[in-house]
């Protein structure tokens, strides 16, 4: 799902239907169809705020063991990590080390396994579909800015804890191709290539599918040069 912002008077719709109608059918008929309208609005979820009295998920052994299983169902390779905590509220909980997932990537420290399974997911089925589909070569290193590291969101003092302090969220930079080319984010999201503005786009909406929150260059300028991952309190995208 895509950020957006929804606008326009609901009192000035009349369908192309009833335009004949006198004014008091009409006045008649708009009350239902206000009922309607905030109905369905009632359905859409908000982009811009999480959800209310989101809790992240409760963090037992077995449900470890389970998210463990189903990283190397996936064909990843993985070591489980003890848990730590840290006295400023740091925590790496539940979190694996990838070893291997298909297609290398740098710089990844711990992760918490319920944000690893939708990052191996992501590399495994997306980026090798969308590599081919928009730029016809493969993907062969991808690299990242890192998981885990301890603090606030945006690295702005007196914020809130990032979901990276709780090794709850990944960084990606760029892409290595089998060709040679290298695809950045901070160069290619808006850059003068039409396929590899339409591979970055695509990477992040498959992303969005996948992660509570997913930001990129469109959301901030902290996000210029890359694409943001969590498993924290959603959903956004943008």
């Amino acid at each position: 799902m895509n950020a957006a912002d929804y606008g326009g008077g609901v009192s000035s719709f009349v369908p192309a239907g009833h335009r004949r109608r006198s004014p008091l059918r009409r006045h008649r008929l708009l009350p239902g169809l206000l009922v309607v309208l905030v109905a369905l609005a009632g359905c859409i979820p908000s982009p811009r705020a999480p959800r209310r009295g989101w809790t992240p998920p409760v963090e037992t052994p077995e449900r470890f063991r389970q998210c463990v299983a189903a990283l190397r169902a996936e064909g990843a390779q993985v070591e489980a990590l003890p848990d730590r905590r840290f006295d400023n509220g740091c925590s790496a909980t539940s979190a694996v080390k990838l070893v291997a997932v298909g297609i290398p990537v740098t710089n990844l420290g711990a992760v918490k396994c319920g944000a690893a399974l939708p990052f191996v997911r992501w590399v495994r089925q997306d980026v090798p579909t969308l590599a081919q589909r928009w730029l016809g070569s493969d993907v062969v290193r991808i690299e990242s800015f890192g998981s885990f590291a301890c603090r606030p969101v945006n690295n702005q003092a007196g914020n809130r804890l990032s979901e990276h302090g709780r090794a709850n969220a990944i960084d990606i930079a760029a892409f290595r191709l089998r060709d040679g080319r290298r695809i950045s984010v901070r160069d290619g999201w808006n850059g003068d290539d039409q396929q590899i503005r339409g591979f970055l786009r695509a990477l992040h909406k498959a992303a969005c599918g996948r992660f509570s929150v997913v930001l990129g260059p469109d959301a901030n300028a902290l996000h210029h040069d890359h694409f943001h991952f969590d498993m924290g309190s959603g959903p956004y995208c943008r």
